[in-house]
């Protein structure tokens, strides 16, 4: 590695970059006019040669990149018979090699698009745009594919990568339903990258972008799986389409498949002031949240009416037909496996406090302290707005999804008059005071404090992000804990 990083490395970086300064003419002359016309049919000669320089250029491109072997299976349906490509497992920006392959159109973000030179090969495949600015995006950008879809093969076939993210392709994660809403068929593709040393995965833990490019030596083996075409079932639901499909491209690949998101590992590693244990219930909760189609963002608006609610009922708990009433939502398998999440004592009752501070985390992972201010706004006393130590307790017990925690150091410190009860204004002045309180106090083996006037010698700058997973083996100690275990 050390010495073909001095030899060898520099000529392959500069070939691959004149490859692409090769292909930007072709892509900019060809991209001219609005990106909105759909194609000729038949294509016109000097497109078809276009397309074939420019294929060639990236296969180019490709092999000084280190991908001398491309081994391609199966056969690309032609854009009549299948207008949409679905492309997994999705684990790396090298991804790109099918499309360039194919020259399909894929999903971007906007920003994209004034990329230098990158920026007009962009434009040349004609990809559907999404604009972050724009709150209407998600629902433009299903009507373009639809649109497009059903155009009879009038534009390019759109690549999808239905996972939405990177993962390390020893699962399939939940496909997200954008490729499959339009209800057409879809050509399942499915990558392979053979090596034994896998020098290519890109995931948000991962060796970084330039890393990889450096071990980048690899073969690749995209495979074209036969079109599958959807039944009138599941043209009516888009999830069990993804499903049906996701099924097919797992056997294909002989790996399993998930129920869980990236939404999900966004959650469990959510950078907020209390960052949640890797084994945090949250995630099932968040997981059985979806089944029930309970959207996180329709749910963050709904939040003050949820806990207003829950505050008005403070002590009182609700059975199942109350829980799904206050969810409107029927009740149902995946309702009764939440609900029993939340039921700690097996009596058939659920505190709601619990279920709206569980709902704020999952819907806004990162922003703890607007968690902990709404749990405050529940269980504090309406007189002055403070509470004890055993409500604390349960707020952050719930807010982690774990079974035990030692709250009585943490409740003291924050305690400083040694009142028995403290105000969200307290919590928050020592949070910002000692930002890394959660590996100080919530850790059952560090150090004891031995008043309630003594506080941490020196706050530490880093922020509140430390990974902390309570000892506890008590399998009853928390509604968000007790099943799992």
């Amino acid at each position: 590695m050390a010495f073909m990083t001095l030899t060898l490395f520099p000529i392959r970086l500069l070939f691959a970059a004149f490859m692409m300064l090769l292909a930007w003419p072709l892509a900019f002359v060809a991209s001219l006019g609005p990106a909105e016309k759909e194609l000729e049919q038949p294509l016109a000669l000097w497109r078809k040669v276009v397309d074939f320089l420019l294929k060639a250029i990236m296969r180019t491109m490709w092999f000084a990149g280190g991908f001398h072997h491309v081994a391609v299976k199966g056969r690309q349906a032609p854009p009549t018979e299948a207008a949409i490509l679905t492309l997994a497992p999705h684990s790396s920006y090298f991804d790109a090699i099918p499309v360039t392959m194919t020259m399909s159109s894929i999903v971007m973000k906007a920003e994209s698009r004034d990329i230098p030179i990158w920026g007009t090969l962009i434009k040349y495949i004609r990809p559907v745009f999404v604009s972050r600015s724009d709150q209407d995006s998600r629902r433009k950008t299903v009507e373009e594919i639809k649109r497009r879809a059903q155009s009879n093969g009038k534009w390019p076939q759109i690549m999808i990568f239905p996972e939405g993210t990177c993962t390390n392709r020893t699962c399939l994660i939940t496909f997200k339903p954008g490729a499959f809403i339009p209800g057409v068929p879809v050509q399942p593709v499915v990558l392979r990258y053979p090596n034994q040393l896998d020098t290519i995965t890109w995931t948000w833990q991962g060796p970084g972008a330039v890393c990889i490019s450096w071990c980048g030596l690899c073969p690749v083996s995209p495979q074209f799986l036969p079109v599958y075409r959807p039944s009138e079932e599941e043209k009516r639901s888009p999830a069990l389409y993804a499903s049906n499909v996701r099924r097919v491209m797992a056997e294909a690949l002989g790996v399993s498949v998930t129920d869980y998101t990236f939404e999900d590992c966004q959650l469990a590693l959510a950078e907020g002031q209390l960052r949640l244990p890797s084994d945090t219930c949250l995630v099932e909760f968040a997981r059985l949240m979806r089944g029930l189609g309970l959207k996180p963002r329709k749910l963050e608006k709904d939040l003050e009416k949820y806990s207003e609610r829950a505050r008005l009922q403070a002590g009182a708990t609700a059975s199942l037909s109350g829980f799904a009433e206050y969810l409107e939502v029927p009740v149902s398998d995946s309702l009764e496996a939440m609900f029993s999440l939340f039921d700690e004592s097996g009596t058939g009752q659920v505190d709601l406090r619990e279920v709206v501070i569980a709902l704020s985390v999952v819907c806004r992972p990162s922003r703890t302290l607007d968690t902990i201010q709404l749990a405050f706004k529940m269980y504090a006393e309406p007189e002055d707005g403070r509470l004890d130590e055993q409500a604390l307790s349960r707020i952050l017990r719930t807010a982690l999804g774990v079974a035990e925690l030692p709250i009585t150091e943490l409740f003291t410190a924050i305690d400083q008059g040694c009142q028995g009860r403290i105000s969200f204004a307290d919590f928050s002045q020592f949070a910002d005071m000692y930002p890394d309180f959660a590996e100080e106090y919530l850790y059952p083996d560090q150090t004891q404090l031995e008043s309630c006037t003594q506080t941490p010698s020196e706050p530490t700058p880093n922020g509140l992000c430390t990974d902390f997973s309570p000892n506890s083996t008590d399998p009853g100690g928390h509604p968000l804990r007790r099943k799992l275990d």
